[in-house]
């Protein structure tokens, strides 16, 4: 299948169940991306989010594009782009009609709630993964062990974490000072 369809069919898939959105998806977009398609390493993968955190606009379309860009250029990042997209545009005009059309029910409410939850556990998730990625360089929980972990990085995010929380730091300095701090220990 030509690379620009899977690009665009993956993508439409991830943006087609990505409730939750943001961090929500990441842990989709990983499995499809790194371990079914096999089209970046999770380190290459762990840079792409990073590089869309850092960069304005929704995690998810970011990410689409960064991994489009590193499968096939420009028209790659286009494919992944519009699929990851076009399915969120479609399902949000279905569900506003939805959602005039039923909005007192109490039942669509209760919907609302368990889609809240779910989507709270796929962002624990999601964070659980860069974690690991972080401190262990593998997603996998087979890799825990503490001869593994990347005693640096655990220094450089409980200090961040600490200075963000007592001082207030602003977070994109932060992340500048981090990212200096990385540039010198690796």
């Amino acid at each position: 299948m030509n690379i620009l369809i899977s690009l665009f069919l993956t993508f439409w898939q991830i943006g087609l169940f990505s409730i939750g959105g943001g961090y929500a998806i990441i842990p989709l977009i990983q499995n499809q991306v790194v371990y079914e398609k096999h089209w970046v390493s999770e380190q290459v993968f762990t840079d792409i989010i990073t590089i869309s955190q850092m960069t304005p606009g929704p995690l998810a379309v970011n990410t689409s594009t960064f991994v489009g860009i590193q499968i096939a250029g420009i028209s790659g990042a286009l494919a992944a782009t519009i699929g990851c997209v076009i399915s969120g545009i479609v399902i949000a005009l279905i569900l506003y009609r939805f959602f005039q059309k039923h909005r007192e029910s109490t039942y669509v409410f209760e919907v609302l709630n368990g889609l809240k939850a779910a989507s709270l556990g796929l962002i624990v998730s999601a964070a659980a993964t860069i974690l690991l990625l972080t401190f262990f360089g593998s997603s996998s929980l087979s890799s825990l062990s503490l001869s593994a972990m990347d005693w640096a990085a655990a220094v450089v995010f409980a200090v961040s974490f600490f200075v963000l929380r007592k001082w207030k730091l602003n977070p994109i300095l932060l992340m500048v000072l981090t990212g200096i701090v990385g540039a010198f220990l690796y």
